[in-house]
């Protein structure tokens, strides 16, 4: 039995590619994962976007304003 589901994606970052579930690299290799290939490869953007996202709910937070 596989561990690694199908029609998931990653991305490598050691091979600096989407990666589909069954041939993925190994974990420590990989980010995922992912609904589609295009969502792997957006990887950074979705990061950047929701780190955007905790640090403006944390300024909130801190200042009394949630």
């Amino acid at each position: 039995m596989s561990t690694r589901a199908e029609g998931t994606w990653y991305w490598c970052q050691k091979h600096s590619r989407p990666e589909p579930g069954p041939e993925a690299c190994r974990t420590m290799d990989r980010l995922g994962p992912y609904p589609s290939e295009e969502a792997a490869r957006r990887w950074r953007e979705t990061a950047e976007q929701r780190n955007e996202a905790w640090e403006e709910a944390d300024e909130r937070w801190e200042s009394g304003d949630d």
